[in-house]
């Protein structure tokens, strides 16, 4: 008999609540009209729009709904907020951001240092993923554009201290964006009482479809379009929106916001489970980011001397999925970036695994990873020439690899 799949990817996409799916469906047929046109067809779709964007507004406590510009998802917001600040910076031309940064910020960053369109600053973080702020308070000055600091990290759920930075970034005179594509849905936001610029969101991560997602960006904010061409989005973002995923993005920021307080205690007390359980009966494990300062939802456990390809191999056999970093730099054999960042040592690095959970997870998930996580090393362990030379030499192994 087949095992019961036990889906702990949640930081790598969702799966679309079913409430969402009906939301949804009546704007794929029977509400059709294009909400730019002037006749009843588009108007009810147009007042469809305005309905979500008001959801929307409500889990980002933003002030205002028109600061919420719809996008494809995260990437785009990101590279929008970026571009768009260097456009209205005059005079200022350089880009902080850190070294964990999502591929979505930091692969543009490169490119624009790369092409000679800005500078860039990149600030390190410790051996918990915390920022240096030291470093960042050292890197901002007269000629920073703009700062781009995630809410939280995707691989190990560390928090960073974002209306802190945003105020730092404002005394530079730099505006300052977030990515907080793994926050939205899990954390608390009041973005009206922040100093935060702009924030990107994306709708897998929170029960939605894929390929829709928001920027938003507080009233008064100079902004320039990506994607330019017709008028939609007041200007910002041009093109026929997306209104089937708009209105399931928008129920399903209703939905987070009624889930809130499960995120917060339920599925964090299963997260705190699995980690007490695996690190118990596997040794040479641990766990890496802030364990006091990050996502209520997420793991990233190292065992230590074995890869983490071969481990997702094995999990997946048994009907469990999970990740060994970001969804989106999985095809590397390079460790995580972020763990790199951190200096978690290789022996460590390459055997990391990222447990992510969802409101979807119970403790029956929980129960069949410790079922099997220690057969699963164990069996890896016996064909590792690092592990068998580290149970020869104990304490005194001390291996460097790449």
């Amino acid at each position: 008999m087949e095992p019961t799949p036990v889906y702990l990817d949640n930081n790598a996409t969702t799966r679309t609540d079913p409430d969402v799916v009906q939301a949804m469906l009546p704007f794929f047929s029977e509400q059709f009209g294009n909400a730019s046109s002037m006749h009843a067809f588009g108007a009810e779709v147009g007042s469809a729009l305005s309905a979500a964007r008001k959801q929307l507004q409500a889990l980002l406590g933003a002030a205002f709904d028109h600061e919420i510009v719809y996008t494809s998802g995260g990437t785009e917001a990101d590279n929008t907020a970026i571009f768009s600040a260097l456009e209205t910076q005059v005079g200022r031309d350089e880009v902080i951001t850190s070294a964990v940064e999502h591929p979505a910020v930091l692969s543009l960053v490169a490119h624009l240092e790369k092409t000679g369109r800005a500078k860039a600053h990149i600030i390190g973080v410790d051996a918990k993923g915390r920022l240096d702020m030291e470093a960042y308070r050292k890197a901002l000055g007269p000629k920073t554009a703009i700062v781009s600091i995630m809410w939280a990290n995707n691989e190990t759920g560390t928090i960073f201290p974002v209306e802190q930075l945003a105020e730092l970034a404002h005394a530079a005179g730099a505006l300052f964006h977030t990515d907080a594509v793994q926050a939205v849905g899990k954390l608390p936001i009041n973005l009206a009482e922040s100093e935060i610029d702009m924030l990107s969101l994306s709708g897998h991560k929170l029960h939605g479809p894929k390929g829709i997602g928001a920027l938003y960006v507080r009233k008064g904010t100079r902004q320039r379009p990506l994607i330019r061409g017709g008028h939609q989005e007041r200007g910002r973002r041009a093109g026929t929106e997306n209104v089937p995923g708009i209105v399931g993005l928008g129920k399903a920021a209703e939905l987070a916001l009624a889930h809130m307080a499960d995120e917060q205690t339920r599925v964090a007390a299963l997260r705190d489970r699995l980690e007490k359980g695996l690190l118990e009966a596997i040794p040479n494990s641990f766990t890496t980011g802030d364990p006091a300062t990050r996502l209520p939802n997420t793991a990233n456990v190292a065992f230590e001397y074995i890869e983490g390809e071969a481990i997702l191999l094995l999990m997946n056999r048994e009907g469990i999925a999970a990740s060994s970093g970001s969804a989106c730099t999985s095809g590397s054999l390079e460790p995580s970036h972020v763990l790199r960042a951190m200096n978690v040592p290789y022996t460590a690095a390459h055997g990391a695994i990222r447990f992510s959970f969802s409101r979807e997870n119970g403790e029956a998930d929980v129960d069949r990873v410790l079922e099997v996580m220690p057969g699963i090393i164990a069996r890896l362990r016996e064909m590792s020439p690092f592990w068998r030379e580290r149970e020869k030499q104990g304490a005194a192994f001390n291996p460097t690899y790449a």
